[in-house]
């Protein structure tokens, strides 16, 4: 039994539906998928009735693409609205999410609780001269801006920092009643520290927030799993494993491999664990 982990399915691309519907049966390991399963109601249907006949459990945090919602959508639902659909749909198909009672994983190594997380981000990943307000004209001033400024909506909140400073709130809150180890899951890393953003680097505005600092130590985290950047990396902070554990589109994965090498064991550690970039 292993605890598993992948994000940034992008189940838009066909490719990536075509490899994950090849994905074999594990049926004794559980299997996080840390957000951006895709944009859409029906992709995220795609992906757990794919995945959940093949799994003992799977767990969900939401991503950026998850959240969008574009003008063509006739839903009406946007911000903490489509966000709450999501998780009715997950828990249609048994899958748990950041509203759910965490669990503990029962399997070999440590006990922990899989912290399920979902604190978006709110432009804080700056540097300090750049005020809040200014952040995403500087970084549309490097040619860079992210579609979440007109696809994440944060209604009802003010703004996405309003979102994401709520989001933080109640997550810290459950993270200090938790006894014992964790294992801290979310689709943006928690420290600024894990940016691979070196081709664009202004895009770490849309990364984070300097809120969740020091988490992975204040609540005894084994590891932290995240994704977002496509960039498949582990390394060790304060002794804490950090897992990025992307697919991402067709062109950041070898479609000849399958997904099957990209499913991350997080639990128990694996022998032979070493940091490095991964290809």
């Amino acid at each position: 039994m292993r605890l598993l982990a992948i994000s940034d399915l992008h189940l838009r691309h066909a490719a990536n539906r075509e490899a994950l519907a090849r994905l074999a049966e594990h049926p004794d390991d559980w299997l996080i998928v840390a957000g951006d399963v895709g944009e859409g109601e029906e992709r995220m249907r795609f992906a757990w009735s794919t995945l959940a006949p093949r799994f003992a459990r799977l767990l969900w945090v939401p991503g950026n693409h998850d959240l969008w919602t574009p003008p063509s959508s006739t839903s009406g639902r946007r911000g903490e609205a489509h966000y709450r659909r999501l998780v009715e749909i997950c828990r249609e198909h048994g899958v748990l999410t950041p509203e759910d009672p965490w669990a503990r994983w029962p399997g070999p190594g440590p006990a922990a609780t899989i912290a399920l997380l979902f604190t978006l981000y709110d432009y804080s990943f700056r540097p300090d001269d750049v005020p809040a307000e200014q952040a995403v004209e500087w970084a549309v001033e490097s040619g860079v801006l992210c579609v979440d400024e007109s696809l994440l909506h944060p209604d009802p909140h003010a703004s996405r920092g309003a979102w994401c400073a709520e989001r933080c709130r109640i997550t810290a809150a459950r993270l200090a009643a938790v006894e014992g180890p964790t294992v801290l899951v979310n689709h943006w890393p928690l420290e600024e520290s894990l940016l691979t953003v070196r081709r664009v680097p202004r895009f770490s505005i849309w990364c984070g927030t300097r809120s969740t600092a020091g988490w992975h130590t204040r609540y005894d985290a084994l590891a932290m799993v995240y994704g977002h950047f496509h960039v498949r990396r582990r390394l060790r902070l304060d002794g804490v494993r950090c897992e990025e554990v992307s697919l991402g589109y067709p062109r950041d994965w070898e479609q000849a491999r399958g997904i099957a090498p990209y499913l991350r064991q997080v639990l128990p550690e694996p022998e032979g664990w070493e940091e490095g970039f991964l290809e």
